[in-house]
């Protein structure tokens, strides 16, 4: 691994004790709600930030034993912090003119990188005269043209409009694959963290509570954070067989567990009834309707019963069925889409 931490900082109320390693050329992404930690462990990495215990290994040189100039960081600010009264060039010039770099030299190699991310007409302009997205990509060249072992961005795209930030997401994506250090990315969004990121670390309460994939963690959420993230209603239970008992139901599901599991299931795979269905579908209740919105496309249905769940359906559904706050209604998930896995 380029990097092993193990990050512990004590503050009054709160305490972040997390382990995190990132191989050459892998970008981890550090998700988790507000005030879990993601960005004190970003500063942590820094050095902007003093470590309460634990310790800092890049490349094997003990990090955190190095003041914040003299380690081979990159870093790429949600606001970006260029300098207002520097050009472009000179912005990306700073970098490499901080690790020792002549004038010549830096200036040289500043215009190397603003070339690569596609801004050489732009090496005279000061920061007030870019786009947001220009000037996102003017900090990930400075950031890189330190030549750094360990980039940290912190939520990187956040200023972006929604426009921009698919086209820069995109940018910097194919950058980071080019980048042979070390890359570890804090998001709230996550998209962001499914696009750019290799690997998840979830963090809360200042603690991982999964880490994988991002296809491992979407595929089996293990908190309800995580849950909502990607999408899932989540559950948990005891599993007996192709069954799992949450609460007083009892869920038919597609695998074969034993003992305790998590229960999750899609929003768009609930179906709701007015009356009872004929037949006997798996996996029917009857729930109460706490709230209707709009999700994307579809209308997101919130349910209280037995268990709390959502359920995506068309705005025609809605009008058909006459759904309102408050009221009555039945829910069915098939138990083929209905997914266990060990808690």
């Amino acid at each position: 691994m380029t990097l092993r931490a193990h990050l512990v900082v004590e503050r009054p109320r709160f305490r972040l004790d997390i382990d995190l390693a990132v191989a050459p050329g892998e970008v981890v992404a550090l998700l988790g709600p507000n005030g879990a930690g993601k960005t004190t462990a970003l500063r942590a990495l820094a050095g902007l930030i003093g470590l309460s215990g634990g310790r800092i290994d890049l490349d094997g040189i003990p990090l955190h034993t190095l003041a914040t100039e003299h380690r081979p960081i990159g870093m790429v600010f949600q606001d970006y912090l260029l300098f207002p009264h520097l050009s472009a060039l000179d912005n990306v010039a700073f970098a490499p003119r901080c690790h020792g770099a002549s004038k010549a030299d830096a200036r040289r190699e500043a215009a190397r990188w603003l070339e690569r991310v596609g801004l050489a007409d732009f090496a005279a302009a000061k920061p007030r005269q870019l786009s947001g997205g220009q000037a996102q990509r003017v900090a990930l060249a400075r950031a890189l043209a330190a030549d750094p072992r360990l980039l940290l961005l912190d939520e990187p795209l956040a200023a972006l409009d929604a426009h921009t930030r698919l086209d820069i997401r995109g940018q910097l994506r194919r950058h980071l694959a080019d980048f042979d250090g070390a890359t570890v990315l804090v998001t709230h969004d996550p998209l962001d963290a499914m696009v750019l990121a290799d690997r998840l670390v979830v963090i809360e309460n200042g603690a991982v509570v999964q880490q994988g994939t991002p296809a491992e963690v979407a595929r089996r959420p293990r908190t309800d954070y995580v849950a909502r993230l990607v999408g899932l209603n989540l559950h948990r239970g005891v599993a007996a067989g192709q069954q799992v008992m949450v609460g007083q139901m009892l869920f038919s599901v597609a695998e074969h567990l034993e003992g305790p599991a998590f229960v999750a299931f899609s929003p768009a795979a609930v179906a709701l009834y007015r009356t009872r269905p004929d037949g006997t579908p798996r996996n029917l209740w009857q729930a109460r309707i706490e709230g209707i919105e709009r999700h994307g496309d579809n209308v997101r249905v919130h349910l209280d019963g037995p268990i709390i769940a959502s359920a995506d359906i068309t705005p025609a559904a809605v009008a058909d069925l006459d759904l309102t706050p408050g009221q009555q209604i039945w829910a069915s998930v098939k138990a083929t889409e209905t997914h266990a896995y060990p808690a």
